[in-house]
Protein backbone atom coordinates (compact mmCIF):
# COMPACT_ATOMS: atom_id res chain seq x y z
CA UNK A 1 0.00 0.00 0.00
CA UNK A 2 2.22 2.81 -1.32
CA UNK A 3 0.03 5.76 -0.41
CA UNK A 4 -0.61 4.83 3.15
CA UNK A 5 3.14 4.37 3.63
CA UNK A 6 3.98 7.73 2.08
CA UNK A 7 1.28 8.99 4.90
CA UNK A 8 3.21 7.09 7.29
CA UNK A 9 6.34 8.61 5.93
CA UNK A 10 5.04 12.17 5.74
CA UNK A 11 3.72 12.26 9.30
CA UNK A 12 7.51 11.12 10.84
CA UNK A 13 6.62 7.41 10.82
CA UNK A 14 9.41 4.90 9.70
CA UNK A 15 9.04 2.33 6.74
CA UNK A 16 11.45 -0.34 6.07
CA UNK A 17 11.84 -0.18 2.30
CA UNK A 18 13.21 -2.72 -0.40
CA UNK A 19 15.75 -2.13 -2.60
CA UNK A 20 17.84 -4.53 -5.68
CA UNK A 21 21.16 -3.88 -2.66
CA UNK A 22 19.55 -4.49 0.99
CA UNK A 23 16.05 -3.70 2.40
CA UNK A 24 16.57 0.12 3.88
CA UNK A 25 14.87 1.79 7.33
CA UNK A 26 13.20 4.72 5.67
CA UNK A 27 12.03 8.42 7.36
CA UNK A 28 11.45 11.54 5.86
CA UNK A 29 14.97 13.01 4.91
CA UNK A 30 13.97 16.39 5.70
CA UNK A 31 12.32 15.88 9.34
CA UNK A 32 14.73 15.93 11.93
CA UNK A 33 12.52 13.86 14.03
CA UNK A 34 12.38 11.35 11.78
CA UNK A 35 16.00 11.08 11.03
CA UNK A 36 16.11 10.93 14.93
CA UNK A 37 14.27 8.31 15.30
CA UNK A 38 16.14 6.10 12.35
CA UNK A 39 19.41 7.17 14.64
CA UNK A 40 17.52 5.54 17.84
CA UNK A 41 16.20 2.32 16.22
CA UNK A 42 19.47 1.15 14.76
CA UNK A 43 21.52 2.48 17.55
CA UNK A 44 23.42 4.12 14.87
CA UNK A 45 26.24 6.58 16.26
CA UNK A 46 25.38 10.26 14.95
CA UNK A 47 28.95 10.82 13.96
CA UNK A 48 28.00 8.80 10.95
CA UNK A 49 25.71 10.49 8.27
CA UNK A 50 22.86 8.92 6.56
CA UNK A 51 22.58 9.08 2.62
CA UNK A 52 19.13 10.51 0.95
CA UNK A 53 16.98 7.94 -1.41
CA UNK A 54 15.61 10.29 -4.02
CA UNK A 55 13.69 9.12 -7.07
CA UNK A 56 15.55 10.75 -9.90
CA UNK A 57 18.26 13.19 -10.39
CA UNK A 58 15.75 16.28 -10.61
CA UNK A 59 16.85 16.08 -6.55
CA UNK A 60 20.09 17.70 -7.05
CA UNK A 61 19.01 20.96 -7.01
CA UNK A 62 16.88 20.86 -4.62
CA UNK A 63 19.59 19.08 -2.04
CA UNK A 64 22.80 20.00 -3.19
CA UNK A 65 25.16 23.24 -4.40
CA UNK A 66 28.02 23.11 -6.62
CA UNK A 67 27.21 19.98 -8.39
CA UNK A 68 29.78 18.70 -10.89
CA UNK A 69 29.41 17.68 -14.18
CA UNK A 70 30.65 14.41 -13.28
CA UNK A 71 27.49 14.10 -10.45
CA UNK A 72 25.21 13.82 -13.35
CA UNK A 73 27.03 11.75 -15.75
CA UNK A 74 27.69 8.67 -13.25
CA UNK A 75 23.89 9.62 -12.15
CA UNK A 76 22.15 9.33 -16.19
CA UNK A 77 24.67 6.15 -16.63
CA UNK A 78 23.82 4.56 -13.20
CA UNK A 79 20.65 5.07 -11.61
CA UNK A 80 18.58 3.99 -10.80
CA UNK A 81 21.19 1.65 -9.22
CA UNK A 82 23.78 0.68 -6.21
CA UNK A 83 25.47 4.03 -6.68
CA UNK A 84 25.43 6.72 -3.99
CA UNK A 85 27.07 10.37 -4.79
CA UNK A 86 28.21 12.61 -2.12
CA UNK A 87 28.01 15.88 -2.99
CA UNK A 88 28.05 19.32 -1.18
CA UNK A 89 24.40 19.97 0.61
CA UNK A 90 22.56 23.06 0.89
CA UNK A 91 20.59 23.69 4.32
CA UNK A 92 17.68 22.23 3.63
CA UNK A 93 19.58 19.24 4.20
CA UNK A 94 19.22 18.77 8.32
CA UNK A 95 22.22 18.82 9.85
CA UNK A 96 20.92 15.25 11.68
CA UNK A 97 21.46 13.56 8.19
CA UNK A 98 24.86 15.63 7.74
CA UNK A 99 26.40 14.51 11.35
CA UNK A 100 27.03 18.06 11.13
CA UNK A 101 29.53 17.72 8.17
CA UNK A 102 28.71 19.68 4.71
CA UNK A 103 28.31 16.81 2.27
CA UNK A 104 25.16 14.32 1.23
CA UNK A 105 25.26 11.04 -0.12
CA UNK A 106 22.40 10.66 -2.47
CA UNK A 107 21.35 7.30 -3.86
CA UNK A 108 18.66 6.29 -6.75
CA UNK A 109 17.15 2.78 -5.45
CA UNK A 110 16.49 0.13 -8.70
CA UNK A 111 13.27 -1.47 -7.01
CA UNK A 112 9.94 0.09 -8.49
CA UNK A 113 7.84 -0.24 -5.04
CA UNK A 114 10.50 2.03 -3.40
CA UNK A 115 10.83 4.46 -6.32
CA UNK A 116 6.42 4.76 -6.32
CA UNK A 117 6.99 5.49 -2.55
CA UNK A 118 9.47 8.49 -3.07
CA UNK A 119 7.37 9.83 -5.76
CA UNK A 120 4.23 9.39 -4.00
CA UNK A 121 5.90 10.67 -0.67
CA UNK A 122 7.36 13.70 -2.20
CA UNK A 123 10.29 14.17 -0.17
CA UNK A 124 13.80 12.48 0.43
CA UNK A 125 14.22 9.46 2.33
CA UNK A 126 17.07 9.07 4.70
CA UNK A 127 17.08 4.83 4.16
CA UNK A 128 20.26 3.26 6.13
CA UNK A 129 20.35 -0.24 5.94
CA UNK A 130 17.19 -1.93 8.02
CA UNK A 131 19.66 -3.82 10.88
CA UNK A 132 20.94 -2.52 14.27
CA UNK A 133 24.14 -1.11 13.61
CA UNK A 134 26.61 -4.08 13.54
CA UNK A 135 24.28 -6.35 12.38
CA UNK A 136 23.77 -8.13 9.11
CA UNK A 137 21.79 -6.04 6.38
CA UNK A 138 18.23 -7.68 5.91
CA UNK A 139 17.97 -9.01 2.45
CA UNK A 140 13.88 -10.03 3.19
CA UNK A 141 11.46 -8.72 4.83
CA UNK A 142 10.76 -11.04 7.38
CA UNK A 143 14.72 -10.08 8.85
CA UNK A 144 13.82 -6.57 8.64
CA UNK A 145 10.64 -7.95 11.15
CA UNK A 146 13.37 -10.35 13.37
CA UNK A 147 14.85 -6.92 14.00
CA UNK A 148 12.11 -4.25 14.45
CA UNK A 149 8.95 -5.63 14.74
CA UNK A 150 7.08 -3.25 17.40
CA UNK A 151 9.58 -0.75 16.36
CA UNK A 152 8.76 0.81 13.40
CA UNK A 153 5.20 1.29 11.46
CA UNK A 154 5.45 -0.64 8.59
CA UNK A 155 7.39 -2.46 5.97
CA UNK A 156 7.31 -2.51 1.92
CA UNK A 157 7.43 -6.29 1.36
CA UNK A 158 9.82 -6.37 -2.11
CA UNK A 159 10.50 -9.90 -2.55
CA UNK A 160 14.19 -10.80 -1.56
CA UNK A 161 16.67 -8.37 -2.47
CA UNK A 162 18.63 -9.35 -5.44
CA UNK A 163 21.93 -7.88 -4.74
CA UNK A 164 22.51 -8.77 -1.09
CA UNK A 165 25.77 -5.78 -0.71
CA UNK A 166 25.39 -2.28 -0.22
CA UNK A 167 25.98 0.47 -2.89
CA UNK A 168 29.34 1.92 -3.65
CA UNK A 169 29.87 5.57 -2.25
CA UNK A 170 32.11 7.65 -4.35
CA UNK A 171 32.81 11.29 -2.95
CA UNK A 172 32.77 14.03 -5.93
CA UNK A 173 32.26 16.81 -3.23
CA UNK A 174 36.16 16.90 -3.41
CA UNK A 175 38.76 16.78 -6.03
CA UNK A 176 40.28 14.07 -6.62
CA UNK A 177 37.14 12.02 -6.63
CA UNK A 178 37.35 8.94 -4.34
CA UNK A 179 35.61 5.77 -3.72
CA UNK A 180 34.19 6.01 0.20
CA UNK A 181 32.85 2.46 0.22
CA UNK A 182 33.55 -0.23 -2.15
CA UNK A 183 29.99 -1.96 -3.04
CA UNK A 184 28.09 -3.68 -5.45
CA UNK A 185 28.95 -1.28 -8.42
CA UNK A 186 32.69 -2.31 -8.85
CA UNK A 187 35.41 0.59 -8.47
CA UNK A 188 36.73 0.29 -12.02
CA UNK A 189 33.51 0.33 -13.29
CA UNK A 190 32.92 3.75 -11.92
CA UNK A 191 36.04 5.07 -12.86
CA UNK A 192 35.81 4.19 -16.66
CA UNK A 193 32.47 6.20 -16.59
CA UNK A 194 34.31 9.02 -14.91
CA UNK A 195 36.54 9.13 -17.78
CA UNK A 196 34.43 8.59 -20.46
CA UNK A 197 32.47 11.62 -19.09
CA UNK A 198 35.04 13.65 -18.65
CA UNK A 199 36.70 13.23 -22.47
CA UNK A 200 32.82 14.02 -23.47
CA UNK A 201 32.92 16.84 -21.87
CA UNK A 202 36.19 18.13 -23.29
CA UNK A 203 35.76 17.94 -26.25
CA UNK A 204 31.61 18.64 -26.48
CA UNK A 205 32.20 21.36 -23.99
CA UNK A 206 28.59 20.03 -22.59
CA UNK A 207 27.73 18.43 -18.97
CA UNK A 208 28.83 15.49 -19.76
CA UNK A 209 25.08 14.18 -21.13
Amino acid sequence: NIPRAAELIRAGGLVAVPTETVYGLAGNGLDETAVQRIYDVKGRPEVKPLSLMVPDAGAFDAVCRDVPPAARALAEKFWPGPLTLVLPAKDTVPAIVRAGGDTVGLRCPDHARTLALLRSAGVPLAAPSANPSGAVSPKTAGEVLAYFDGKIDAVIDGGPCGIGTESTIIDLAHEPYSILRRGALGEETVFAALRESVTLIGITGGSGS
